[in-house]
């Protein structure tokens, strides 16, 4: 009988944490909050400078999180993301030296922006992901005009590239 209630259990805690992975969007449209951010490589980017064409934001855990920058070395081998004119934009709440270690070990060549967690905050990506003072592992999408067109977040930690560009062209 102990088994079979240890089971149970099992099944259920094991339920809970698939249905609490399951990806969430939203499309609801609206003015993207504007930012200026240092980056990884000692510059600032601000998103004013993409006004005019789209961008995608990529909230994630960062240093430590090898399948957070993993995403971003397979959108970099992605040159659909180019041909298409998207701009992804990695965003973590890191020092240089931190999220710099991990992008040299993993071959990751993007610099990522590095936020104090006010822009994570204004987006509402943080605590959506395993940590709760942290952004989870989500996708903003701002359109040429500076307006947030869609967000998706994904707590499973990976979005194949090819069906993050599929849903950014959706909402274009």
């Amino acid at each position: 009988m102990l088994w079979g209630v240890g089971a149970v259990v099992v099944g259920v805690l094991v339920t809970a944490g698939l249905l609490s992975s399951r990806p969430t969007a939203s499309s609801e449209v609206r003015a993207a909050p504007p930012f200026t951010l240092p980056t990884s490589d000692g510059s600032e980017v601000s998103l004013a400078d993409y006004r005019g064409e789209p961008v995608v934001l990529y909230f994630n855990e960062g240093a430590g999180c090898d399948s957070c920058l993993q995403q971003m070395a397979e959108i970099e081998k992605d040159a659909d993301f180019a041909e298409a004119g998207i701009t992804v934009l990695p965003i973590v709440m890191n020092t240089a030296d931190q999220i710099n270690a991990d992008r040299e070990r993993l071959g990751v060549e993007s610099p990522f922006l590095l936020d104090d967690g006010t822009v994570s905050e204004a987006y509402g990506t943080l605590g959506t992901g395993m940590h709760e003072g942290l952004p989870g592992h989500g996708f903003v999408l701002v359109d040429a005009e500076g307006q947030q067109v869609w967000q998706g977040d994904y707590p499973s930690m990976w979005l194949a590239p090819d069906d993050l560009l599929t849903e950014v062209r959706r909402h274009l």
